[in-house]
């Protein structure tokens, strides 16, 4: 304290009762977070009890991980706490995700033992922002779409909305799902792939059947495929038969043959294998054997 009789501090008092460092102190006051309250008359920079009261809390601030911008709002009373943290708390969770996607990322490359052209690729694949990511889908599927009007809309949105983000803490195995899945999708002859499954979709719907019923149709045959597998059922037997008649009804098995091979190609049932592998549901929730069994049946029952 000063020995003036005004009980004023200098900054080397006020880093002592702080245990802040003068360097420290003098930065936010050139910054002006820290206004002097007075000049000695050397010109040395006074400060009073109240100054102190606000040093400590532009040190809590600090703390808190604002930036000086940011804490002189505060202090003029141009901005609230409360409101600058909730803006810092959305900030915070978008670092956060980022990070927990960049270590997927690097155990992704510790397991692989990638060189450091592909670290590279990986983790900016990887890195994507979401609206990135969400770009590449729905570049995606406005193709594979595009002039199907009577496709069925519940699969349009399913493919839309599927897939866009990794999860907040995603393993090295989404991390690698996910590259492939975005590298699958930018792929001309994969687009070209999904757009004849999208035909054959489009072809089979009128105008007024109701959305969802492919999907429908897609959890009847999974089951029922299922089911025939458990019991051991060979797809060129005649309880296969029966099997089929069960699921297609009065269907075309001609016409229902005809599309279940373009869903049964490689690739498509490695997107279908991706996707369950993003979602975290493992690559089994793609139900590659049920549909293999059922386009054997087919062919076999067919004579195709």
């Amino acid at each position: 304290m000063t020995d003036d009789g005004t009980g004023l501090l200098t900054i080397g008092e006020l880093a002592r009762v702080t245990g802040l460092t003068v360097r420290t102190i003098r930065y936010w006051s050139d910054e002006g977070a820290l206004p002097p309250v007075a000049r000695s008359v050397g010109g040395y920079r006074l400060y009073d009890a109240a100054s102190v009261a606000r040093l400590e809390l532009i040190r809590t601030l600090r703390e808190l991980g604002l930036g000086l911008a940011d804490v002189r709002r505060v202090l003029a009373g141009e901005t609230t706490v409360a409101q600058v943290a909730a803006a810092h708390v959305v900030a915070l969770d978008a670092q956060i995700r980022s990070l927990k996607v960049a270590r997927a990322v690097l155990s992704t490359v510790a397991q692989r033992g990638s060189d450091a052209e592909e670290m590279t690729l990986v983790n900016r694949l990887a890195r994507l922002s979401a609206a990135e990511r969400r770009r590449i889908v729905e570049e995606f599927v406005d193709e594979v779409f595009h002039g199907l009007d009577t496709a069925d809309p519940m699969i349009r949105e399913r493919m839309r909305n599927t897939a866009a983000d990794l999860p907040e803490e995603p393993t090295p195995q989404q991390v690698d799902a996910w590259l492939e899945l975005a590298e699958m999708l930018q792929d001309p002859d994969f687009r070209a792939e999904m757009r004849k499954v999208a035909e054959f979709n489009a072809a089979d719907r009128g105008h007024d059947t109701p959305a969802g019923t492919s999907l429908w149709f897609s959890r009847r045959l999974v089951q029922l495929g299922a089911r025939a597998r458990e019991r051991g059922i060979a797809p060129d037997s005649p309880e296969a038969a029966e099997v089929l008649r069960e699921l297609l009804g009065d269907a075309d098995p001609g016409a229902v043959l005809d599309r279940l091979r373009s869903h049964a190609t490689h690739r498509v049932a490695r997107y279908r294998e991706l996707l369950a592998v993003v979602k975290g549901a493992g690559p089994e929730a793609a139900y590659r054997e049920e549909f293999a069994w059922v386009v054997a049946a087919l062919e076999a029952h067919t004579g195709s």
